[in-house]
């Protein structure tokens, strides 16, 4: 008929393939539960609402149609699960909040800049490792990207980290035929002297075979080529392989990258010097010369290796956490604290490990600045220093605020990637898991809305003892170790739409939390 039959309905975010709305109590044609949405190509769909007095529903619809609808009260109307009438309806009220928070990421002005903002820190920065310059530099870079962005209180906060120079290295086989193996030295490493290390090789796959063939292993360079498992469990042979060799009397370690795989491609990382043992020179080798090496020496081929490593350990420096905040406008002092950290190993860019993580942090500060919401408590974004060596950066910030920790409603850290979203890994109580759960309904959209458990990572772990709620990004990441800790980290690895959606979620979660009236259950 031409007339504006579509009341009360606020078109939240737009692209040329979908639409996503909140619809208010009045609908189309007086019926409260009807909705009537439009995309780009003037297509239109009639929506029913479960419930007429959904004021909180979310639509995506794809090609004119719709492909999923959010309705919170539907989903949970019947479903008793630990969360409180009031709560539900505190999460409901910031639909629209959510929408926008939808929109700006995803078809808005702020699509793409999470991308557009790490690839130009990495391109400028390079990788970071804690205690050097070029660590330094990266703080200096977010201390004024941070107060650029209008974010308030942008600060550091000291933290004494190692400080290891990797300097020159390599290894040549001698024996049987001259070839140059491909390695990376693991983080606080001694080196060998300038000639270096030149020694028979001994390969064995396990610390029990080393052990078994102990009588063998003394004066040789041992070869670890344990298989891929898992990183939790091949992870042993990186951080302890140094050790275990020297306690045998090994002159050195050679370790097989911990990734599932390679093209000639080695992964670094810290190593663990455990107390009393001498400590020799210890670095990862590609997954191609570790078996290339165990073929040999099953044919009973005598291999000799040349390793030469400059790595020096210079003692701790001070480095800083990087710290921003939009301020609380009820509750100050009450924290949501979402982090990712800025150090890196120093080979290739950082871009995955984890600048990704500490970017989507930023982002969902960022994000809702931008759009003027104004959550009752106080959201921060951490950038961590040190983590690549053990948490230096994020244990030296526990000890400085433990004393705060019953004002922290959650600490969430990424560090596990930002590919396609999934949904959240979270440590609390099961009502507080319950909470969760309802504002992961928001994510269903992204299909990024399921919950499992374990939300802590290395940074944030430290607030279990005081029964802090955890969370973590759970993301499709299982080609993140083919990068992990390689050259192979770069912005190539990076997709700005999945960034987005990461920072979606990660923006969504944390502004909820933020935003409502009670902290989580403890």
């Amino acid at each position: 008929t031409g007339q504006n039959i579509c009341h009360q309905v606020k078109i939240a975010a737009t692209r040329t393939d979908f639409v996503v709305v909140s619809a208010s109590e009045t609908g189309v044609y007086g019926h409260p539960g009807l909705v009537l949405l439009k995309d780009f190509h003037g297509r239109s769909a009639l929506v029913m609402l479960s419930q007429p007095t959904t004021a909180h529903a979310a639509v995506l619809l794809l090609a004119g149609s719709v492909l999923f609808m959010t309705d919170i009260a539907a989903s949970t109307r019947n479903d008793d699960n630990g969360i409180s009438d009031a709560n539900r309806e505190d999460i409901r009220r910031m639909a629209g909040d959510v929408a926008q928070i939808f929109q700006f990421l995803n078809a808005g002005k702020g699509r793409h800049q999470v991308y557009d903002r790490l690839a130009t820190f990495t391109d400028t920065i390079g990788p970071r490792l804690a205690g050097s310059k070029s660590m330094d530099n990266a703080i200096d870079y977010m201390h004024e990207a941070l107060k650029a962005d209008g974010l308030a209180n942008v600060h550091g906060e000291d933290a004494q980290v190692p400080n290891w120079v990797r300097g020159q290295e390599s290894a040549t086989m001698l024996e049987p035929r001259n070839h140059n193996l491909a390695i990376l030295g693991l983080g606080t490493s001694v080196g060998t002297s300038a000639e270096g290390i030149s020694a028979e090789v001994l390969v064995v796959r396990s610390f029990d075979e080393l052990h078994n063939r102990s009588a063998e292993a003394r004066g040789k360079i041992i070869v670890f080529n344990q298989p891929f498992i898992s990183y939790g469990i091949s992870v042993e042979y990186r951080a302890l392989g140094a050790s275990e060799a020297s306690k045998v009397g090994g002159l050195a370690a050679l370790i097989r990258s911990v990734t599932p795989f390679s093209i000639n491609s080695p992964h670094t990382g810290v190593q663990d010097y455990q107390d009393g043992v001498v400590k020799v020179p210890a670095a990862c080798i590609t997954v191609e010369d570790a078996e290339m090496m165990s073929r040999m020496a099953a044919r009973g081929t005598r291999i000799v290796v040349n390793l030469k490593m400059e790595a020096k350990n210079n003692g701790l420096v001070t480095s800083q956490n990087t710290v921003a905040e939009i301020k609380g406008s009820k509750y100050p002092d009450e924290v949501v604290l979402v982090s990712g950290h800025l150090d890196s190993w120093d080979v290739g860019q950082g871009a995955m490990d984890d600048g990704g993580g500490a970017f989507i942090s930023w982002q969902a500060l960022s994000t809702i600045r931008q759009l003027g919401l104004q959550p009752k408590r106080t959201m921060r974004v951490v950038l961590w220093t040190g983590e690549e060596y053990g948490g230096y950066g994020s244990q030296k910030y526990y000890q400085d605020h433990q004393n705060e920790s019953k004002m922290l409603n959650i600490a969430m850290e990424s560090d596990i990637g930002t590919f396609r979203p999934l949904g959240l890994s979270f440590t609390g109580s099961p009502k507080a898991k319950a909470i969760i759960t309802e504002i992961m309904e928001y994510l269903k959209p992204l299909n990024a809305s399921r919950v499992v458990d374990n939300g802590g990572e290395t940074d944030t772990n430290w607030w279990a003892k005081k029964g802090v709620p955890l969370g973590s990004l759970e993301n499709q990441n299982d080609k993140y170790f083919y990068f992990h800790h390689s050259n192979g980290d770069t912005m190539s690895v990076q997709n700005p739409d999945t960034m987005d959606q990461c920072a979606t979620l990660w923006s969504v979660v944390a502004y909820c939390l933020a935003n409502m009236e009670e902290m989580l259950p403890r």
